[in-house]
């Protein structure tokens, strides 16, 4: 009788728990914990999902707050065969894979990012093929457009012909996640990063890095020299939105997941000196200079602007940071974070 007086309360409760009790019995396993997407997201999900139902790995340990609140396993995502063995050990149902070498770092080393970005793909695809897991991650870029693509409001499906071995490997890993979602029934997910900003980890060797490396600058030397023209725009999103986004994915339901290659996802787009001028706002003698190098052709080839309706159509992504508040949380944290090393 309780539930038909209480009705609607009781349902939402009952709704409640069938969602917390669902959550306890997941085991996630990151694979590229100690990276700047790695470390943030560690954190999130142990808060949801409980610190030792997420284990952490990679080649190398992680930052202190990663290895004192929960499980961490140093792992080589080439070595399958020690893959399997963390997942048989903690009963793993999903995997987030973010370990690769990004787009500046693998132009110095084509056949290690090749090797690299691949390999741990089809490893982690088969872990759920051969039923060992239940749901993958695997993010995407928007290294996987080129200079053929149309730069603004880039859309879901266009033109893709990356100019960098990241990108290629990028496009070739959306190809392998349909094939084995439609032969396999793999329930693999994924996101079209834009150019990642955030302040809890250094960043990991990409094109876009000047967005985060410009922050540390202006606030310890009040200045910065820049690695890309002054006018080049591209698509940019701050770390909590991108975390908010992938969980938001992983979580949403199976019917609701329509593009299973991945997802664009668009942030916020900006210049250098677009976003000098706002750090001006908080450090009015901020100064910048442009010396472009090798980066600056891998960005000309990317788009300066993303369309990101299917996402929000399908699985109800909304955008939280724009620049100015990005700006703003960034300069505080950073600000409050060199107070404590000194």
């Amino acid at each position: 009788m309780l539930l038909q007086i209480n009705f609607p309360i009781k349902v939402l409760d009952n709704i409640i728990f069938v969602k917390i009790f669902k959550r306890m019995q997941e085991r996630i396993l990151i694979i590229g914990s100690s990276g700047q997407i790695g470390t943030e997201l560690v954190i999130e999900l142990r808060k949801i999902y409980g610190n030792e139902n997420v284990i952490a790995s990679d080649i190398r340990q992680s930052y202190d707050e990663v290895m004192n609140s929960g499980p961490f396993e140093i792992l080589d995502i080439m070595d399958e065969k020690l893959l399997r063995n963390i997942v048989a050990k903690y009963k793993v149902t999903q995997v987030y894979l973010l370990a690769a070498l990004l787009s500046a770092t693998a132009e110095q080393n084509i056949e290690l990012g090749w090797e690299l970005n691949m390999r741990s793909h089809s490893h982690v695809l088969d872990l759920a093929k051969d039923g060992l897991v239940k749901k993958i991650f695997w993010p995407s870029s928007i290294a996987v457009f080129g200079s053929t693509t149309p730069m603004e409001n880039t859309p879901q499906y266009t033109v893709m012909e990356p100019s960098t071995v990241y990108g290629i490997t990028k496009q070739a890993g959306e190809r392998w996640n349909e094939y084995y979602f439609n032969k396999f029934g793999v329930d693999v997910r994924s996101i079209r990063y834009p150019g990642l900003i955030g302040w809890k980890a250094a960043p990991g060797g990409g094109t876009t890095d000047y967005a985060v490396d410009i922050f540390h600058k202006a606030i310890t030397d009040g200045k910065y020299e820049c690695f890309l023209a002054e006018n080049t725009g591209l698509p940019m999103m701050y770390m909590p939105d991108a975390i908010r986004a992938t969980i938001e994915l992983m979580e949403a339901p199976a019917e609701q997941v329509k593009i299973r290659s991945s997802y664009n996802l668009a942030g916020v787009s900006f210049t250098p000196k677009i976003l000098s001028e706002e750090i001006s706002k908080h450090i009015p003698n901020f100064k910048m200079r442009y010396q472009p190098d090798f980066r600056q052709e891998i960005a000309s080839s990317w788009p300066s602007s993303i369309n990101d309706t299917h996402a929000q159509n399908d699985w109800g992504w909304k955008l939280k940071y724009n620049l100015e508040k990005m700006t703003s949380d960034m300069m505080r944290n950073l600000t409050e974070k060199y107070k404590t090393i000194a």
